[in-house]
């Protein structure tokens, strides 16, 4: 796996709506992103349902508060409400009534005006399995037993049409598991 440099440019806005309000990381795998995070002075707590991904993230970044959880349950709580919550690659594997109710789970552990960055697999996702294995429902399929779900605009329009002001909704490809991978990069700010 390279490393993937897609937080940099989002460091800056991270840190000015922090303000010392922790943040959260949802599916921090092996830590990645937590590094980063933790590197930059922000006060990271992180979960991954994987318990060896979590004790790896809790290695790599020891500063930071790592669990291990699901997304589809209540979200490890902080005294004050989370300024920002990131979620790079691990809001894809559910149905869509569990993608909402993980959505609003995100928009209630936050403050006003906090952000939320997140990247989901796209519908032109094609080297992950977009448009194949076996269809669950509407862009969400099982694909080499994984199940996973691809965004296109609309559906991500539909997701967060409420609590949510779109600061950025870009497709893009990285090449963070080398071969290239088509996804949505969107960063939103809750409405009061």
């Amino acid at each position: 796996m390279l490393r993937d440099p897609w937080l940099d440019r989002w460091l800056p806005l991270l840190r000015a709506r922090a303000d010392n309000a922790p943040v959260l990381e949802i599916g921090c795998g092996h830590g990645d992103d937590t590094v980063v995070l933790s590197n930059a002075g922000l006060a990271v707590t992180a979960f991954d349902i994987s318990p060896v991904s979590a004790a790896a993230a809790a290695l790599r970044a020891p500063a930071a508060r790592i669990e291990c959880a699901d997304a589809r349950s209540p979200f490890p709580r902080e005294n004050t409400p989370y300024a920002a919550v990131i979620a790079s690659l691990s809001l894809h594997y559910f149905s869509w009534a569990q993608t909402t109710a993980i959505v609003q789970e995100i928009h209630a552990c936050m403050k006003p005006h906090g952000v939320l960055l997140c990247r989901v697999n796209s519908t032109q996702d094609r080297h992950f399995g977009a448009g194949k294995g076996s269809r669950i429902e509407e862009n969400f399929h099982t694909v080499d037993g994984q199940e996973k779900r691809f965004f296109d605009q609309a559906s991500l329009e539909r997701l967060f049409d409420r609590g949510w002001r779109r600061l950025s909704m870009t497709h893009m490809t990285t090449r963070k598991y080398v071969r290239q991978k088509a996804l949505w990069e969107i960063v939103l700010e809750k409405r009061e």
